[in-house]
């Protein structure tokens, strides 16, 4: 990894903390984002970690438009709606073999390998949440022993940039390469189109959508249907952090069922403090991912013929709280029924 350059595009909450362990443990890294004041603040305090574990580093903050050079490794933190513009500008600042990393939500590596080439992209899903306090000042919501990823490649061929990127990785957690990328995507898609799906309709953390036994039934039904389209599509849904989800979740007669209820606000535990990007979208009146998480489910159920009302019914729900028609709140649970 020697002489690599590294940056991480679009670094918010999650992207700063990333920046700040790699920092922290001896990485050279640049952190990019367009919020001005953001930029500003970690350029002039460093990034200030708080919640589960509490630091300050001293980091490497630019604009989008102070960028210059190439670079090895370009770790993607946008939103996925912007992609096709976003990386169409990343692409004239990487290296003739550099590689993006995204660390999105939903599925995105196929568009982006249109705009770059399949070789030079490579997927990477996270197991840890994080939160934007303020400027320079990002929370960690999740536990630190949850510090984990999981790498690979739409192609499953493992070279040297993904060693490079496993090590860079290394520095803040855990780093599995995954053979089976495809099922890990959708590993985290199952999580992020229940827990944050409802944390955006309800307005609460993950752990609240888990606790209150209404809103648990909507999260049990959104992950049954990400189970079973997957099911029908061929995908097989690699572990999480070393815990089969669809073992413990998957259900078919009514004790199997009251059975997976119960674990669910267990299996959660180590994010309950989790509030959805989404949520912190919708709370400073953004345009949501939300058809790039629970939309996926939707549009894959579609595919394979299998109907998916509970996602469908998320989607419709954070678009009318997008358009001012309601807002984040546990009365939309009447929405479900």
């Amino acid at each position: 990894m020697e002489n690599k350059r590294a940056a991480i595009y679009g670094a918010g909450s999650l992207g700063t903390i990333l920046g700040a362990y790699i920092s922290k443990n001896g990485g050279s890294i640049e952190l990019i984002n367009r919020n001005v004041a953001h930029v500003q603040a970690l350029r002039t305090n460093g990034a200030k970690v708080v919640g589960t574990v509490n630091f300050t580093q001293k980091v490497t903050a630019y604009t989008p438009e102070e960028m210059s050079g190439k670079y090895d490794i370009i770790f993607l933190m946008t939103k996925q709606q912007h992609n096709p513009e976003v990386v169409a500008f990343l692409k004239d600042y990487l290296s003739d073999d550099g590689v993006i990393v995204t660390l999105q939500n939903g599925i995105p590596e196929l568009g982006i390998g249109e705009i770059v080439g399949e070789n030079r992209v490579l997927g990477c899903t996270v197991a840890w949440g994080a939160t934007m306090k303020e400027p320079g000042v990002c929370e960690l919501t999740s536990s630190p022993d949850s510090l984990t990823f999981s790498l690979g490649s739409l192609t499953g061929r493992h070279d040297s940039r993904i060693a490079d990127v496993k090590s860079m990785l290394e520095l803040m957690g855990r780093v599995e390469i995954d053979s089976n990328f495809i099922g890990s995507r959708w590993s985290k898609l199952l999580i992020n189109s229940a827990f944050s799906g409802m944390s955006a309709v309800l307005g609460c953390t993950f752990g609240e959508a888990a606790k209150n036994k209404k809103s648990r039934r909507v999260v049990q039904a959104l992950i049954k249907e990400c189970i079973d389209v997957c099911a029908a599509g061929g995908i097989r849904i690699e572990p999480v952090q070393g815990k089969d989800i669809v073992k413990l979740l998957d259900y078919k007669g009514p004790i199997k069922k009251a059975l997976s209820l119960f674990i669910i606000p267990i299996a959660i535990r180590k994010h309950a403090l989790l509030k959805a990007s989404m949520l912190q979208d919708l709370e400073k009146g953004k345009k949501t991912e939300v058809d790039a998480i629970n939309g996926v489910v939707s549009v894959y159920g579609r595919k394979v013929g299998l109907p998916t009302p509970m996602n469908d019914k998320v989607v419709e729900v954070v678009h009318r709280i997008e358009s001012g028609e309601l807002r984040p709140s546990f009365d939309n649970l009447s929405l479900f029924m």
